[in-house]
């Protein structure tokens, strides 16, 4: 196998990271528009090299790909990205991962209520293409959308006969501090990334509502609040709705009745992300500012901390998983909530990467290793929720990092 890994942000980084621990690749060329910082994260392991990359052209990923021979595109970008890394992938006869998929246009008249394109589907729409020439693209591989549909597929196939609903949640009790140890606001992921999905209409599935656009609806940002006790100390956290590529994937592949995605984000981060709407700060139309034009969203990631080099001043733990709520393989209620929890300080120790980007990376190497091997396999553009959960699940175990169970009142 051998491994062209677009981008080296934060995420990438980590993936470096991680992989560099495992034997199952030949070579991973890290590649980014930056080669200096693709060479920062080269410097992992002997089977890195670096490059330079133009993610926004299919023609500049299909050519190095080609150079290298290239069988896997591992795509660690923002989903701005995402069509020309795909599109290049299978110019190139590679197959794909991603950990976000294609971006979303929200309906012209009733963006609060309907769906426009949706999460994937300019992704979706070219599944033949890709099964065609027998090439794989596995979106969605991050942890969430990725650990989480894993989950939610194994809780299927394991736990349950029936499934009323399957809700991602995602909480942590993360604090960054400046030098002097206050704290102080600095997002943990991209922010460009964080506020397309947290501005945008968030995306709900029902099967009742099959018969109309598929059954996934929108409904107003940071809607339905509600507080979801998380584990391993992190405690009750208020949970919002938000945009999010589960709810597109799972339905697809996982019989239930209900899909959602709730973030929780807390009230200063809302209050952040409503005021940049406000002020127009939210957008990537290009503005111009002194005889330069500039995208405003762009402005704002360029004044906050880069997301991988906070590590050292941030505390707590995040933790990433999927409730399920249904009947059980013993006919009774069930409600458990499958997760996956990393401590900072000790994704810091071990590995030099701060919690959220190394939780992220590590399920995109464990599926490439599985694909390496042959226990995951397939054609086509699939989502997480297409593999057998078990190998994934064994690995995190095997990788040092475990995932969690935990059962909660089915009649809450």
């Amino acid at each position: 196998m051998r491994i062209l890994l677009v981008g080296a942000g934060g995420v990438g980084g980590a993936f470096a990271a991680v992989a560099a621990r495992r034997d199952f690749f030949e070579q991973i060329v890290v590649a980014d528009y930056d080669e200096a910082r693709a060479q920062r994260a080269a410097e992992a392991d002997a089977r890195f090299v670096a490059a330079r990359v133009d993610a926004s052209s299919a023609d500049s990923v299909a050519a190095l790909a080609r150079e290298h021979g290239i069988t896997h595109v591992m795509n660690a970008v923002d989903p701005r990205f995402v069509m020309p890394i795909f599109d290049g992938a299978l110019a190139a006869g590679a197959d794909y991962l991603d950990m976000a998929m294609s971006l979303s246009q929200r309906h012209p008249t009733q963006p609060h209520a309907k769906v426009g394109r949706k999460l994937g589907d300019e992704q979706f729409a070219k599944a033949q293409q890709w099964e065609q020439a027998g090439r794989l693209a596995l979106v969605g591989m991050g942890v969430e959308p990725g650990l989480s549909d894993v989950l939610a597929r194994y809780a299927a196939d394991e736990l349950f006969s029936s499934i009323a609903e399957l809700g991602t949640r995602d909480g942590a009790n993360l604090a960054v501090h400046d030098d002097e140890g206050n704290e102080i606001f600095a997002p943990s992921f991209s922010i460009w990334t964080t506020i397309e999905e947290c501005l945008n209409p968030p995306v709900i599935w029902e099967r009742a509502r099959s018969g109309e656009d598929g059954g996934w609806y929108t409904t107003e940002p940071f809607s339905e609040p509600e507080v979801f006790d998380f584990p391993e100390g992190i405690g009750p956290v208020e949970c919002v709705n938000v945009e999010h590529e589960e709810v597109l994937l799972m339905p697809r592949w996982i019989d239930c009745e209900r899909v959602t995605f709730k973030y929780g984000l807390g009230a200063e981060f809302i209050g952040v992300l409503k005021t940049l709407h406000t002020l127009g700060l939210d957008s990537t139309e290009k503005v111009r500012v002194g005889g330069v034009e500039v995208s405003p969203r762009d402005v704002v990631a360029a004044c906050l901390p880069d997301p991988a080099t906070i590590g050292p001043v941030m505390t707590g733990k995040t933790c990433a998983g999927v409730w399920v709520r249904g009947t059980g393989v013993d006919g009774q209620p069930r409600s458990t909530y499958l997760y996956h929890v990393v401590d900072n300080a000790w994704s810091m120790a071990e590995y030099g990467h701060q919690c959220v980007v190394w939780q992220t990376a590590i399920n995109p190497v464990i599926a490439l290793e599985l694909l390496a091997s042959g226990t995951w396999s397939g054609s086509g553009v699939l989502g997480p929720e297409a593999m057998p959960p078990k190998p994934f699940l064994d690995k995190l175990v095997e990788y040092g990092s475990p995932w969690g169970r935990m059962e909660l009142d089915p009649q809450a």
